[in-house]
């Protein structure tokens, strides 16, 4: 007989449990508290807890603990539930109710079950109970089955206990009373703690699909940074976790939570949803020259119409008498000057190389050489100044005015996410979202911050972010560099006042380039694996 006091130390206990199932944000660890901590209130040798399947047909087994026995599946265990335990069905084949099967009794009619002895029980199939003691020499004597209601009175699981221990004896009793009650008592905090979580669980897979929404319209207006929003989120929480892992220096004591991995991650996710903003002929601009169209084809047929030019020249020179060798020497060194000349602004167009002083100057030089007569058959300059500016961009393929453009989606995303109700546990998101264009020295953009004003999640998203744009290998203007270029470049950054020194030493100190690498760069790429760029 149990004491008054032995009672109240267990109605304690209970108290102790309900509050720390609500504190768990992990259902897996949160369903194995409930099992364990049924277990332990009412002296249970094993137990099993199911949840009901969406489809309201099936019991699926998701925790299942026997201690004497040293079965543990799911939850921390290790070992997965799903290949050991069919689901439970609810009904039979011709729709009736399973009401033959305890657990499945108990979901169906909200009611608790409470046996003495499986085997001389009445009106239930214990034969699966049977066929496991006969495999593993236990003996199944006493269950206690509680359905579990959520608020809304809808069952969502059921809690089953087994073979309660007598504490003085150690010998397996029935379960009484005060152990059905305290036990119906935890079911139904545990069910509140657990519909919440599924709850919290909803609401993030569903706001995390908005986020994706984003993400996809970005990709379909351009494939060429679809992919840049889903990599840099990779590669970010890859510095942040080896950052966590650091143990010394600068970084020693920076940790991370659960709620801080979440919020880095949300933040990572959302850093370009800016440029929804962004025009698509910029976004997707693969020439220097190109608009909806390439316009290098019109100054091909320029030059085509000059080549002619200079044959009619040839043909009006012969008709005066003019010598026929000179003639054609003139028509050849002209022709090929044509070539020459088109040859380069093709090669200008790509972008691909940075252009010097020299070859901005030969393509003014092109613009001033040549003239040529429109449709209207007005003669006017061969590059219009749209043309001229496009074509004499040093690096890459964006004017100045263009690079404005693609640099506002900082502003837009920074704009976006001050505008959300962020609750607490991601207030940082536009901070640490809205800091990945800003420099160590205070030169980036859009705030000019420093070092010291930004947070360490912020700096690891620069990083991300140039790292994969130098490797990223789906850029209509250019290829994937290899690791020892970008890693070059980031060590120069690093120098300039940049990137953050710290965060770099770990990126490189703790392999984040390698394991990075491993799952999105191509092979030619990779040519500094087991290599360290010099980080100090």
């Amino acid at each position: 007989m149990e004491t008054l006091d032995q009672l109240f130390r267990r109605l304690e206990q209970l108290n102790d449990i309900g509050a720390s199932l609500s504190s768990e944000r992990h259902l897996d660890r949160l369903l194995e508290r409930i099992l364990l901590a049924a277990k332990t209130i009412t002296h249970a040798d094993g137990g099993t807890l199911y949840l009901v399947s969406e489809d309201q047909k099936h019991l699926h087994f998701e925790i299942v603990r026997t201690d004497s026995l040293g079965i543990a599946f799911g939850g921390t265990s290790g070992a997965p539930i799903s290949s050991k335990f069919a689901d439970l069905p609810l009904y039979r084949d011709d729709g009736s109710a399973n009401d033959g099967m305890v657990a499945a009794y108990a979901a169906l009619t909200g009611k608790t079950v409470n046996i003495e002895d499986a085997y001389s029980a009445a009106g239930f199939d214990f034969s699966g109970t049977r066929k496991f003691d006969a495999g593993t020499g236990y003996r199944s004597q006493s269950f206690l089955t509680v359905p579990m209601k959520n608020h809304e009175g809808e069952i969502i699981g059921v809690l089953q206990l087994i073979n309660a221990i007598d504490q003085a004896t150690g010998r397996v009793r029935a379960f009484a009373e005060a152990d059905q009650r305290l036990a119906e008592s935890l079911t139904s905090q545990a069910a509140i703690a657990l519909t919440n979580r599924q709850l919290i669980a909803q609401l993030e897979d569903l706001f995390e699909s908005f986020i994706k929404l984003i993400n996809t319209a970005i990709d379909e207006k351009s494939p060429y940074t679809g992919g840049h929003c889903q990599r840099v989120p990779v590669l970010t929480m890859l510095l942040a976790e080896a950052v966590n892992d650091t143990k010394e220096g600068p970084l020693a004591d920076f940790t991370l939570t659960d709620k801080d991995r979440y919020e880095l991650r949300i933040a990572a996710l959302l850093h370009d949803c800016g440029k929804i903003t962004t025009p698509v002929h910029v976004v997707d601009k693969a020439t220097k020259l190109q608009t909806i169209f390439d316009r290098i084809e019109l100054i091909d047929t320029r030059f085509e119409v000059l080549r002619r030019d200079a044959e009619i020249a040839l043909l009006r020179a012969l008709a005066g008498g003019a010598d026929p060798a000179a003639a054609a020497e003139e028509l050849r060194r002209r022709t090929e000057q044509i070539d020459a000349d088109r040859e380069f602004l093709r090669q200008a167009n790509i972008g691909g190389e940075r252009m010097g002083d020299q070859d901005i100057e030969r393509v003014r030089r092109i613009a001033a050489a040549y003239r040529w007569r429109n449709p209207a058959g007005d003669e006017v300059p061969f590059l219009s100044d749209n043309e001229l500016e496009n074509l004499t961009i040093r690096a890459g393929t964006l004017t100045a005015a263009e690079r404005e453009t693609i640099n506002h989606h900082i502003v837009a995303t920074i704009k976006m996410l001050e505008q959300l109700p962020w609750p607490k546990h991601l207030k940082n998101v536009p901070e640490y979202a809205g800091g990945h264009h800003e420099r160590m020295d205070g030169k980036g953009y859009p705030r000019g911050l420093k070092r010291e004003e930004m947070s360490w999640q912020a700096r690891m998203m620069g990083i991300a972010d140039i790292f994969e744009a130098l490797t990223a290998k789906d850029r209509p203007y250019k290829e994937g560099m290899k690791l020892s270029q970008a890693l070059g470049i980031l060590e120069k950054f690093r120098d300039n006042g940049h990137i953050d020194p710290d965060l770099f030493a770990v990126f490189l100190g703790r392999g984040v380039h390698v394991s990075y690498a491993r799952e999105f760069l191509d092979t030619n790429q990779l040519d500094c694996m087991g290599d360290a760029v010099s980080s100090g």
